[in-house]
């Protein structure tokens, strides 16, 4: 099932009429990509929870929703761990009663990207390069400041391989 805008605000706003506690929701992923119209729909949700993850977690499990959510706890975005900036770097959407809603900045995309640097996600880290004029120098310096959880090899390979292939 592909989700688009509309069906992610809905989702949300589902959620915050049964909130009992502030949230700041930040999209991550192609969740955050279809948030800033760089693709017309995410196949999956995926948030990182700046504020309220226990919140958030218990809505997922009383709100029948019917499609697959990831939500990882503060900066935390697959394997990665984001500098403690990035909600600060992130583009605010919509708040709504107990929901604040935000999407990753684009440079933010491309390097929790490349850790797992599939398919789907070279095609979305090529269209951010190009939609957010993303210079490779932004992509060096914002990824040494990313912890890698596992082998940083990888992710150092990956990285190597996004500066040799897209620029």
């Amino acid at each position: 099932m592909s989700l688009n805008k509309q069906t992610l605000f809905d989702f949300l706003e589902e959620l915050d009429k049964e909130a009992k506690k502030p949230m700041i929701i930040v999209a991550v992923g192609g969740t955050a990509m279809t948030l800033v119209n760089a693709k017309p729909s995410t196949l999956d949700v995926d948030f990182t929870i700046a504020q309220g993850y226990d919140e958030f977690s218990r809505l997922l499990k009383e709100i029948p929703h019917g499609f697959k959510v990831d939500h990882y706890p503060d900066g935390v975005v697959f394997t990665q761990m984001l500098p403690d900036d990035y909600v600060k770097k992130s583009k605010k959407i919509k708040k709504m009663k107990n929901i604040l809603l935000m999407t990753l900045d684009p440079l933010d995309i491309i390097v929790t990207k490349i850790g797992r640097l599939n398919e789907r996600d070279k095609e979305d880290i090529a269209t951010c390069i190009k939609k957010f004029h993303i210079t490779k120098t932004q992509i060096k310096k914002r990824a040494k400041q990313v912890v890698y959880v596992g082998r940083e090899e990888n992710y150092e390979i990956n990285l190597n391989h996004v500066m040799k292939n897209f620029f």
